[in-house]
């Protein structure tokens, strides 16, 4: 698959895994066993000029490959990426104005300041769209939104968020920018997760918080530019069900070549080698429908639907594979593949989870919604 990207892309995803390889993957189960999140690697991170790539003018290939290979070490830190550029920053591009830009741009891309996608709440998920209940009211030359969200990524420390809310007279959807820190926000994290432990998800209650009309979206008028941008999040999340497989299947691999057991490496055994046949099979697979997609000219909702159900599901499949190769070791973290097992649990319920996504398809090749 590499063999599409430019030469200069190709050696911009080896320096990608050079800084996975040294900074990140003797770390991150220490990272997620503590349930921390390490800000202290964002500045090199950002040197990487990774961020927004295809704004960057970069292929969408190149992109999806990029969020594959930091899946493949550490799932947290994809996602961190993902939230922060592919939802917030990429919200400035598509719906901010030149006064906006100008003032959060920059430090965004370059993650002095770090950003969070809100718009989930603890009581609508998938029917968030029609079930919203957070509301901004016009005051004078801002808003007071009121209501709460729920399993909001970087929550916890961002700077910013992108906020979703229903405007009180017109019922028409909202988006703002939210400065984190103002009056009326109060921000808890969500304990005890076993998936994504390196992730801080927040519970936000926003109280009489009063924003500038200067940092509404001008851009955001309906549900259907939310659309927009969780459009082109759910195709890199289903880029991670494709780097958390091969990130399996390292594990697993290397697992069977060193372990001994009646005297033998548990790779000469058949059984195990069939598991790591259908793993690579199954990763092989989710990766060439990924690529396929990218090289669309243009995505519709149904098909990246489909892409996202498929490739979770065969995530599913291998890292359970990988989790028995593993035997007791599989279901303790020191090995990896325990944290590996558990993070795809995530993968397959977030950005539309897999019932959703099926039923988006489903609609689609037969005229027929059985949503409801």
């Amino acid at each position: 698959m590499e063999s599409g990207l430019t030469g200069f892309e190709q050696q911009k995803l080896a320096r990608l895994r050079e800084f996975l390889a040294e900074k990140v993957a003797p770390y991150c189960v220490d990272w997620w066993n503590a349930a921390e999140f390490p800000e202290q690697i964002l500045p090199e991170l950002a040197k990487l000029g990774l961020s927004t790539a295809i704004q960057q003018g970069y292929s969408p290939l190149f992109s999806g490959l990029v969020i594959a290979e930091m899946t493949r070490v550490d799932t947290s830190l994809a996602t961190f990426f993902l939230v922060h550029h592919d939802l917030f920053v990429e919200s400035l591009y598509l719906f901010g104005n030149d006064d906006q830009r100008e003032r959060y741009l920059a430090d965004a891309l370059a993650l002095r300041t770090t950003g969070a996608f809100a718009l989930t709440e603890p009581e609508h998920g998938s029917d968030v769209a029609g079930g919203m209940t957070t509301t901004a009211r016009r005051d004078g030359d801002g808003w007071l939104i009121n209501g709460s969200k729920r399993w909001i990524g970087n929550g916890t420390f961002c700077d910013h968020m992108l906020l979703w809310a229903r405007d009180a007279e017109t019922g028409e959807m909202r988006g703002f920018i939210l400065n984190a820190e103002l009056p009326g926000v109060t921000r808890e994290k969500i304990e005890n997760k076993i998936a994504l432990r390196t992730v801080q998800n927040a519970h936000i209650l926003l109280e009489d918080v009063r924003v500038l009309e200067a940092d509404r979206f001008q851009g955001i008028n309906s549900f259907r530019d939310t659309n927009v941008l969780l459009q082109g999040s759910r195709v890199m999340v289903a880029w991670q069900a494709v780097g958390q497989q091969l990130g399996a299947f390292d594990i697993a691999r290397d697992y069977a070549l060193n372990r001994l057991q009646f005297g033998k490496p548990l790779a000469s055994f058949q059984l195990v080698q069939a598991q790591l046949v259908k793993m690579l099979g199954n990763a092989t697979a989710s990766l060439a429908m990924m690529a396929q997609l990218t090289s669309l000219p243009e995505m519709r909702m149904d098909q990246v639907a489909l892409a996202k159900a498929f490739t979770t599901e065969r995530m599913r499949e291998t890292v359970a594979m990988g989790r028995a190769i593993l035997g007791g070791n599989g279901i303790v973290t020191d090995y990896r593949m325990a944290k590996c097992f558990a993070d795809a649990e995530a993968i397959f319920t977030y950005e539309g989870s897999h019932e959703v996504n099926t039923l988006i398809t489903g609609r689609s090749i037969t005229g027929i919604s059985a949503f409801l």
